[in-house]
């Protein structure tokens, strides 16, 4: 990806005039974009890393392995929030990790571990790259260097089980890439973030993530049968059948351990053989709440689509003033799209099973285009984000889960935690919402805020997430759905798990990483 914002360059591409002066006309902004530098003309910190270091790790990984070079290092600097690249576009050194390691395998990046734990050098894992939370933020703690633990070289598919339908991926593979192999057996994951071009499979576990088809395949650790994990201390392999009473599943310490406690190095995943069918349809309702109600009915009556989401009407509304852009078929009242997969037998009775409980809690039926829409720029909006802070507006999201029957509630208290913070800081801001993740008992709730930046905009922003978080909390939410904690969400993580939850999380980081040099300052409080 690109150093500085989402992507790749052939993805970005200037805002419309249209969008620029309705922009000027809402947040007051001049809609034009602000050049940003030139990636080699950007200072990045020295690096802090030793030359008896750099020999000793080339010693472990090779010596075109280990890469000080100031513009790796600045690739690897961190994640992709609205943060990490709002830094980037300020004055100053650029921080960065003090190089960048590239294993080739288990035995490599378990060697890594035990040489920085003996040398007290801190090491971050970096999959794709993709953190929107802090998560790979180059930070030291008390050590004096930093590395970063590229896992792009474990990138194989080492085993396929058709009959138990599961495969081993290595950690370094990207979605696409992943669904490549498995596509040659007939296969697919159907795990599809809006990170899915870029992020990896490792990623994918660390951070316990929830793909777009989540109501058809599950979340990513429900996928999760095998997972292998280097420490500073050893290895783990974890996970011999589909279930087990064998004490608690210790798998659950590393789904969503964001390699505070390890690098997972592979990971074995339920697999399901290529659709041969999918169906769109996409639906109106009157308002969130009618919305809500109807997909919920679908959910606990079991009948629930392979995607099923609903957009707020502060969403749909932008949905449509952007139609005319995107090609994309405007839509009014709350946008809802279910997509349905497998045979054709199961979708058509899948479907004819959905498709009344829809229509009898007050959807209108319009047709596969606008879910088709959908599909088609479901991996488009980071890109748009950055178009934005390019003409000077804060664009970042947020998300959380909570019951039904509190979903309302948590949606209202945080949508005007957010506004009353971000307009005593300027302009009032557009706040948007979709219902992204369904379960039998719940929901998730996924915001997209757009505001004028404030005159030091990354302080303006973490007032605006502080706001929000504390909103989430005081409301029964949960502080994060599937973004990870990473250092952002920290702080509230007390709260959450409790502090016996917390002294938990500190002894099994003792256990496994005694020396404490996997990614300071995330996950544990």
């Amino acid at each position: 990806m690109v150093w500085d914002a989402w992507g790749v360059a052939a993805g970005h591409a200037p805002l419309p005039e249209r969008i620029r002066s309705l922009l000027a006309q809402v947040f007051g902004v001049s809609g034009e974009p602000v050049a940003r530098p030139a990636e080699d003309d950007v200072p990045v910190r020295p690096s802090a890393l030793g030359e008896r270091d750099r020999a000793g790790l080339a010693a472990v990984v090779g010596a075109d392995a280990v890469d000080t070079g100031d513009r790796v290092r600045l690739r690897h600097a961190g994640g992709k929030s609205t943060l990490d690249l709002l830094r980037r576009r300020a004055d100053g050194p650029q921080d960065a990790p003090d190089a960048v390691l590239y294993p080739a395998d288990h035995e490599q990046v378990l060697a890594v571990l035990a040489y920085c734990a003996e040398r007290e050098i801190a090491v971050v894992p970096f999959g794709g790259g993709t953190s929107v939370v802090g998560g790979l933020d180059p930070l030291r703690g008390r050590f004096g260097s930093v590395v970063a633990v590229d896992l792009r070289r474990l990138d194989t598919l080492t085993e396929v089980d058709p009959v138990s339908g599961v495969a081993t991926l290595g950690a370094g593979l990207t979605g696409p890439r992943a669904e490549e192999l498995l596509a040659a057996h007939g296969l697919s994951l159907g795990h599809f973030p809006q990170s899915f071009e870029f992020a990896s499979i490792g990623g994918f576990a660390a951070t316990r993530s929830s793909g777009q088809a989540s109501a058809g395949y599950g979340r990513f650790d429900d996928m999760i049968q095998r997972l292998v994990v280097a420490t500073p201390t050893g290895t783990l392999d974890l996970g011999r059948a589909p279930a087990s009473a064998a004490g608690p599943d210790l798998r659950e310490l590393f789904a969503g351990s964001e390699g505070a406690f390890g690098i997972v190095t592979a990971v074995t995943l339920r697999v399901h053989p290529i659709p041969e069918t999918v169906v769109y349809q996409a639906w109106s309702f009157p308002d969130f709440a009618a919305g809500a109600a109807a997909l919920r009915r679908v959910v606990q009556t079991g009948s629930a689509p392979t995607v099923l989401r609903l957009s707020d009407e502060a969403e749909t509304g932008l949905n449509l003033a952007r139609a005319g852009d995107i090609g994309g078929t405007p839509v009014g009242g709350c946008l809802a799209v279910t997509t349905f997969e497998g045979t054709a037998d199961h979708v058509a009775a899948r479907s004819a099973e959905a498709y009344p409980l829809l229509a009898a809690a007050g959807g209108t039926v319009l047709g596969e285009q606008p879910a088709r829409d959908w599909k088609r720029g479901r991996f488009a909006a980071p890109y748009l984000r950055d178009a934005l802070l390019d003409v000077g507006i804060l664009c970042e999201t947020l998300e959380t889960a909570t019951s039904w029957s509190n979903l309302e509630t948590l949606k209202a208290a945080v949508t005007t935690a957010l506004t009353e913070e971000l307009s005593a800081q300027g302009t009032p801001p557009l706040i948007m919402c979709h219902l992204s993740h369904t379960y039998a008992t719940g929901a998730s709730l996924y915001f997209t805020v757009v505001a004028k930046q404030a005159a030091d905009p990354i302080a303006g922003w973490r007032r605006a997430k502080r706001a929000a978080g504390d909103a989430i909390v005081a409301t029964g939410g949960t502080i994060t759905h599937h973004h990870a904690v990473g250092a952002d969400h920290r702080p509230w993580l007390t709260a959450e798990i409790g502090e016996p939850g917390v002294r938990v999380l500190r002894a099994v980081k003792q256990a496994l990483d005694p020396v404490g040099i996997l990614n300071p300052g995330k996950l544990v409080p």
